[in-house]
């Protein structure tokens, strides 16, 4: 079979523990992209903490990336946004209301920017991860309904050990209306029901004509599920969870070990070589 598309997840599957790209994998992508594929990096992150590896990759192409789980879609060189599934302000006051029932926190995400109620420490510590600025506006849906604002994420911390709580209660009132799922140790993200990154990437691939068997995905979280169901070749890497590693069609080494390497090399580099 000969693939088109791979699509990767940054955060403990294409990045080390350093977040940064090794040599292998970044060579692997190069000569992918050297045979004419294209490379789409799909994360929960910003567009502005992931655009940066694109060029750590070689790849000065105007190609889009999936951001926000897949609630955003925006080009790497001319910033143009090509798809944006925000969550609807009442839907997100709902839904920011409910947190501040329960003392918990939460960053909102409008525009590439990242909006709190102040700063405290749950914002110290999200910015000792990702070192982005934030903006206080006290409270946020005073701010919202002043400004009419639909948020493309929010986002949960909670530190005390609740995490899976708070997602199942959520959950049972908001499932049918919100994609709810955990990013990382402590974090529950909120976007549009459509906004996945499976869906983001199947509207990319019909944009561009090509087949799901036509694309390889990697991931390890749960919001790379459906990405990785949605394409021909769903890779999980080794450090996965449980669930993925459950449901992907393959497994690969690790992050830090080159999985995204191992697995472009069999299935593109290698099969180009006999072809």
């Amino acid at each position: 079979m000969r693939f088109r598309l791979i699509a990767a997840d940054l955060d403990y599957t294409l990045l080390d523990e350093n977040s940064e790209i090794s040599n292998r994998n970044r060579d692997a992508v190069q000569k992918a992209v050297a045979l004419g594929l294209k490379f789409i990096i799909a994360t929960g992150r910003m567009f502005k903490t992931s655009v940066r590896y694109m060029s750590d990759l070689g790849l000065d192409y105007d190609w889009p990336l999936i951001n926000y789980h897949g609630a955003m879609i925006k080009t790497a060189r001319s910033n143009k946004v090509l798809l944006h599934r925000p969550l609807d302000n009442k839907m997100a006051i709902d839904l920011i209301e409910e947190t501040d029932r329960n003392g918990l926190h939460i960053n909102m995400f409008i525009g590439d920017n990242l909006y709190v109620r102040e700063e405290n420490e749950h914002t110290r510590y999200y910015r000792s991860l990702t070192n982005i600025d934030f903006h206080p506006v006290g409270n946020l849906v005073n701010y919202l309904k002043e400004q009419q604002f639909n948020p493309t994420k929010l986002s949960i911390i909670s530190r005390d050990g609740k995490i899976d709580e708070i997602e199942s209660y959520l959950k049972k009132y908001y499932g049918d209306k919100l994609s709810i799922l955990q990013s990382r140790p402590y974090f529950l993200e909120a976007t549009d029901k459509k906004a996945t990154k499976g869906q983001a990437l199947q509207w990319i691939a019909c944009k561009e004509n090509i087949k799901a068997e036509e694309i390889i995905a990697f991931g390890d979280g749960y919001n790379d599920l459906d990405m990785l169901g949605f394409a021909g070749l769903g890779v999980a890497v080794a450090n996965a969870k449980p669930e993925v590693l459950k449901k992907a069609a393959l497994v690969t080494g690790p992050h830090n070990e080159d999985g995204v390497a191992e697995i472009i090399e069999k299935y593109v580099l290698d099969q180009q070589s006999v072809q």
